[in-house]
Order: structure tokens, then C-alpha cells, then sequence
């Protein structure tokens, strides 16, 4: 016999979707039709909506809710803690980085050019990238961090990988922070981890600012 959905499952369902793409900034999320949506009951559904409110990842317009979207202040906001964990990530990932988790990181970065000229792929890829690098500092508290931290990336219209040139610009970013793992230098591995992330916040700037396309 099937289980009855959870919160969990409804909160799952929703966050995945706007994870997606599916479920974009700006748009109305409606608690009658997400149940039809996921055939999960009204109520699970409510609780999930209440629980990602909380966690900003939905706001209130009126007596709706919406997906969140980040003004210029919260992008920023944003960026600055997720360079700070990153660095820590990718500094104790020298650390503690198995060879298996380093090849596998090798292997990612590899692979992934093969996705250049695709945005949204390479979007993909770069989560589950930075989600290795994550990983493999093997500190359990600082991955909770940074899944709530990428969640909120989520609520980022566009990725900075469609401007043109960014994703092979990135890639070799990777690459950078790979050989700093591999070669156990944390100090190098912060610094390639702050640079991908700043090189990828001024391109997201010039982007809103109309300064690339």
C-alpha cells in the first residue's frame, strides 16, 4: 500500500520544482493547484508553502504567495556568504578530499565541456560540481549550509553560464580549484574558490546592467 505524502514530500516537490526552473521568480504558487499538480492533499501542501516562506524562498503578495526573487542588495548579500563557505568548503576539501572524490572532481570538469553552448546544462553541472566540492570536505554542517545557500540561487531569473564565454571561463575556474585540492593547498584552493565566485557575481552585474548580453 502506497504512504500517505508528507510535508516533506510536498515541501520536496515544490522546492525541486523551483530548483528546476519549473516554478520561476514572480510566479504565483497556488495551494489547490499545486495538490492537483503533485496528487498530494491540501494540507501537506500548505505546510510545505509555510515552511518555504519562512526560509524566504516564497513571499506574500496580498494573500498569495509568490516565488522570491532577489533585489540588488540580497544578490549581494548572497554572493558574500556563498564565497565565505565556498572558501571553506574547497580549503578543507584539500584537506580531506579522498584521490576518488579528487579523480571524480577531474572527471566532472572534463565532462562538462562537452555541455559548453549549453546554458542550462552547464547550470546543472555546476551545482553538481560545486555539490562534489561540498562534499569532499567531509563537514556534514557546512553542506547543510550550502544547500540553503544554492537553494536561494534558485531564485536567480538567469545563470551567469549563458553570457557568452562565461562557461569556458568557468570551467577552467574548476580546473583551478581541482589542482589546488589535488596538490592539498588550502590556501590556493580558497583563493581559486573566491575568484570563481567573484569572476561570476561581476559577470552576473554586468548582466543585470545591461553591459553583456
Amino acid at each position: 500500500m502506497a504512504r500517505n505524502p508528507t510535508p516533506k514530500d510536498a515541501y520536496d516537490l515544490i522546492l525541486a520544482a523551483i530548483d528546476s526552473g519549473a516554478f520561476r521568480p514572480g510566479d504565483r504558487l497556488v495551494e489547490s493547484d499545486l495538490a492537483d499538480r503533485f496528487q498530494v492533499s491540501r494540507t501537506p501542501i500548505r505546510e510545505a508553502l509555510q515552511r518555504l516562506e519562512t526560509q524566504s524562498l516564497l513571499v506574500r503578495d496580498g494573500r498569495s504567495l509568490i516565488v522570491a526573487s532577489l533585489d540588488h542588495n540580497q544578490m549581494a548579500e548572497l554572493y558574500a556568504v556563498r564565497a565565505e563557505l565556498e572558501a571553506l568548503a574547497a580549503r578543507l576539501a584539500a584537506r580531506h578530499a579522498t584521490v576518488e572524490e579528487v579523480r571524480v572532481l577531474e572527471g566532472l570538469v572534463e565532462e562538462d565541456r562537452q555541455l559548453l553552448g549549453d546554458p542550462d546544462a552547464l547550470a546543472r553541472a555546476n551545482r553538481r560540481f560545486h555539490e562534489q566540492v561540498h562534499l569532499a570536505s567531509h563537514n556534514r554542517y557546512l553542506v547543510q549550509q550550502l544547500d540553503l545557500v544554492h537553494r536561494s540561487m534558485a531564485l536567480m531569473a538567469t545563470t551567469s553560464l549563458a553570457v557568452e564565454g562565461r562557461g569556458a571561463v568557468a570551467l577552467d575556474e574548476h580546473s583551478a580549484i581541482v589542482a589546488a585540492i589535488k596538490a592539498g593547498d588550502g590556501d590556493a584552493a580558497d583563493a581559486a574558490l573566491r575568484a570563481h565566485i567573484s569572476s561570476a557575481y561581476e559577470t552576473r552585474l554586468r548582466r543585470v546592467a545591461g553591459v553583456v548580453q
